[in-house]
């Protein structure tokens, strides 16, 4: 389970002693899960402090330096913070080339806790890698807490003194192999963590007792048996908050095909509204809509879409610095890079708009310019990122709002605009079009 968590669970109904369907009902729950990150040197502990805390044997433990090849993610809930995302990683002072590419990893685990746990054997001399945690945690504004892993049970001042901690971070020693010293940390992390509480509402604008309308045309690439992640969140979140969500599927190939299907797909849509004794307040369009929604959604009702939907909630409410970074688009030249981000690997087929639909606009209308693209949840270095003149951020819904908060970060500091699919698909409609999408949040 992610953040926000959406898991499908399969059931097997044996309707004959011969016969059985398998039917997949989906979950789409909007779990916020604080992310504690473990790090330190080969054999510090860490793996032995991610085990104390879930209990289990959820890291190998072994004395074999380098054991932790990858970062290990464990979910759980810890009472008194509530649902968190742990992270073991691998030591940070591991030579060669191998090691080199697990500190590039480790340290971009950094950008996207909120918690770092320092493990720290207390007979280390050389220190100048905890150092670079503590300076790398306090650049990004990340809590940090101290965690002295005793094997031998040493004295621990030397090391103390050499890092200087105590006058600004608070420390612990345990044992971390001995299950005993469980709650004595857990009790150190509750005493000292902030949680973050800086929530974001997903749909502000919902209201009670009204009516919110959901266009999703289901092409080619939908999955059977559920909705897509932004699509089961916003039904859920409209329906919690005691309001009416209401899903229209619209026949995208009909909308643009010929007149008369044009015209009977209107029809069919206009009879859908017709039947609404109370006028829907809001709809929410699938973004590769927008050049039929724009006309079609009555003006007394509001318009937006699920892409701009989900890049305000995972950037944490920051939708006006994607709206801001579509200005970029004014100054593009033939030759100049605009990369597109995707955050998830899904299979693309059809007219996907990642890799098919954003680059036909962009042949048609910026010619010459370059258009690359970055799939999954690694982004590039920031040495890469100085080379584009825009980001263009998918809806961000399959990775956390950390990792989203860290990528926002990593654009600011070498000075590339980003914008996202919705904000630039509206956007190519002309300023109307922006304007109406961007209007339910205010902007």
């Amino acid at each position: 389970m992610s953040n926000p968590a959406a898991n499908a669970i399969s059931f097997v109904l044996h309707l004959t002693p011969h016969k059985s369907r398998r039917i997949f009902f989906h979950m789409s729950v909007l779990v916020e899960r604080d992310h504690i990150g473990i790090f330190g040197k080969m054999n510090s502990g860490k793996s032995s402090v991610m085990n104390l805390l879930t209990q289990q044997e959820t890291s190998i433990v072994d004395p074999t330096p380098g054991t932790t090849a990858d970062t290990k993610i464990a979910l759980q809930e810890i009472h008194g913070i509530g649902p968190v995302k742990l992270f073991d990683t691998a030591g940070l002072d591991e030579a060669g080339e191998l090691g080199e590419k697990k500190r590039h990893k480790t340290f971009n685990d950094i950008k996207e806790c909120d918690l770092v746990l320092l493990v720290i054997d207390p007979e280390t001399r050389d220190i100048r890698i905890e150092q670079e945690v503590i300076e790398k945690a306090r650049d990004l504004d990340k809590q940090i807490l101290i965690v002295y892993n005793h094997f031998n049970k040493p004295p621990a001042t030397q090391v103390e003194e050499a890092l200087d901690l105590p006058r600004f971070y608070k420390t612990i020693h345990i044992e971390a192999n001995h299950a005993k010293y469980r709650s004595e940390l857990i009790e150190f992390i509750l005493k000292n963590y902030a949680p973050k509480q800086d929530k974001t509402e997903l749909l502000p604008f919902v209201q009670r007792d009204e009516y919110y309308v959901l266009i999703i045309p289901m092409d080619v690439e939908t999955p059977p048996g559920r909705y897509l992640r932004p699509q089961a969140m916003v039904e859920e979140y409209i329906t919690r908050q005691w309001a009416y969500p209401v899903s229209f599927r619209l026949d995208l190939g009909k909308a643009r095909g010929t007149r008369g299907q044009a015209e009977e797909e209107q029809k069919r849509f206009q009879g859908f509204l017709n039947n609404f004794q109370k006028r829907p307040k809001t709809m929410i369009t699938d973004s590769q809509a927008m050049d039929i929604m724009k006309d079609w959604c009555p003006q007394d009702i509001e318009l937006t879409t699920f892409s701009i939907v989900m890049i305000n909630y995972f950037s944490r409410g920051r939708l006006n610095k994607f709206a801001t970074g579509v200005k970029a688009l004014e100054s593009l030249e033939s030759g100049d890079k605009v990369l597109i981000v995707e955050a998830c690997h899904h299979s693309r087929i059809g007219e996907d708009i990642g890799t098919v639909q954003i680059p036909k606009h962009f042949a048609q209308q910026y010619p010459g310019v370059i258009i690359e693209h970055n799939f999954g949840r690694e982004f590039q270095d920031n040495k890469h990122l100085e080379q584009y003149k825009l980001i263009i951020h998918c809806g961000g819904c399959m990775i956390s709002a950390q990792k989203l908060q860290a990528r926002l970060r990593d654009l600011e500091t070498v000075g590339v605009p980003i914008t996202n699919y919705g904000v630039i698909l509206a956007y190519l409609q002309g300023p109307a079009a922006l304007e109406r999408v961007l209007r339910p949040f205010s902007l």
